[in-house]
């Protein structure tokens, strides 16, 4: 995957620029608004111009109270709401459809990423079209979720041919250009990888950046439930047979 030339160097925060930061929520009510908070205190820093998409995937707390409460005052935040839950992926899709910043940061809705991390990563989208996060330190994870989380890697390299640390990873910074156009087919996390496809066939040039993902500090994670496990091998079926259909 080749990068854009002529671009700023890493390493420099340059000129600030316009940014979608895009969050999928599903019951993140002990948690959205430090995360909008947050976002909105780090905008000022590194952004021009900002908003903040939230796509609710139906969920069943009062999420969609708080958002709407703090967004009467904040036309910066605009809230879409799903009907029937779409186990992740339908909820990320409408975040990336709704953006209309040039650079589209997307993170999960307990707002796992710090902000120092976020601004040592921005400058790398000057010189890439898709920075991507993975973490380098392993902890809290279970046995079992790092056997289902190894082997997912393992296949999604094997069968796609794309050597990403952790395709699913929670934060990741995309250029709109990547992904304009693009009909997703997954409805799960395996979206994830359909933006690493679309970047490997446009010629994109991605970036790894190592950070530290915050343990939760409320509410409780549903990405290793085993219908959402289920319905992403799915997806990964639906995509390869896809693939194979198109060469």
């Amino acid at each position: 995957m080749k990068g854009e030339k002529g671009l700023r160097g890493e390493g420099e925060m340059g000129e600030k620029i316009d940014i979608s930061f895009v969050m999928p929520m599903f019951n993140e009510e002990e948690n959205i608004g430090n995360a909008i908070s947050e976002i909105e205190s780090l905008a000022k820093d590194i952004a021009d111009g900002y908003e903040i998409i939230i796509t609710d995937d139906a969920s069943t707390d009062k999420s969609v109270c708080v958002v709407e409460e703090i967004a009467k005052n904040n036309d910066k935040i605009k809230l879409f709401c799903l009907k029937e839950n779409s186990k992740f992926g339908g909820a990320f899709a409408k975040c990336f459809e709704e953006a209309t910043k040039e650079v589209i940061l997307y993170m999960d809705s307990d707002m796992p990423v710090s902000t120092e991390d976020i601004k040592a990563s921005i400058p790398l989208i000057h010189n890439a079209d898709v920075v991507t996060g993975y973490s380098r330190i392993k902890k809290g994870e279970t046995t079992l979720r790092k056997i289902i989380s190894t082997g997912y890697n393992v296949l999604v390299k094997l069968l796609f041919g794309l050597k990403i640390h952790d395709i699913n990873s929670g934060y990741k910074i995309v250029r709109k250009k990547v992904i304009e156009g693009v009909k997703f087919i997954s409805r799960s996390p395996f979206i994830d990888v359909e933006i690493f496809l679309e970047a490997k066939k446009k010629d994109c040039k991605v970036k790894q950046f190592p950070l530290i993902f915050r343990a939760r500090s409320g509410g409780r994670s549903y990405i290793a439930s085993f219908p959402i496990i289920l319905a992403t091998f799915r997806d990964m079926l639906k995509v390869k047979i896809s693939l194979c259909k198109k060469n």
